[in-house]
């Protein structure tokens, strides 16, 4: 038997830090600042500026940004999550499809409502409220169009 493996999940996208604000706000979650471990790079000569740009008065990674829990453990020096994490990794194609792999979000029933409201309020659209046999929830799409459910 193999030890567990550590995972994140990878969105494509357009515009990583955008996604990443999005995206912190819509679950609760932290953007990660990667600047003291850039700065490290940076002195080191490991990396160069091309690689960069300023995100709230910080340098970050031009085409990655990523959000963790707050309550999962995090590596202290590069701020890099080490439990849940979602990273977005820019892409120079558009999204053209239906997605193969989404979120579900799960506020609860007496929840939902008022979480699809501020998700709306944050830059998400509604898509189609879906009601079959065993299931009640909100089909949305982030501001890039990548759809996720509210349940």
């Amino acid at each position: 038997m193999i030890s567990p493996v550590h995972w994140k999940v990878v969105v494509d996208c357009a515009d990583p830090h955008r996604q990443a604000a999005f995206w912190a706000e819509a679950l609760g979650y932290t953007v990660e600042d990667h600047s003291v471990l850039i700065e490290q790079l940076l002195t080191a000569g490991r990396i160069t500026p091309d690689l960069l740009t300023e995100v709230d008065g910080r340098r970050a990674w031009r085409t990655l940004a990523a959000v963790r829990h707050p309550e999962d453990p995090h590596d202290p020096t590069s701020d890099t999550g080490l439990g849940r994490r979602l990273l977005f990794q820019q892409v120079p194609e558009p999204k053209t499809v239906k997605n193969r792999l989404h979120l579900d979000l799960h506020p609860g029933p007496d929840a939902r409502d008022a979480a699809v409201a501020r998700l709306g309020g944050l830059g998400a659209t509604v898509l189609r409220h879906v009601q079959e046999p065993g299931t009640d929830h909100v089909v949305m799409a982030d501001p890039e169009g990548n759809e996720f459910c509210v349940q």
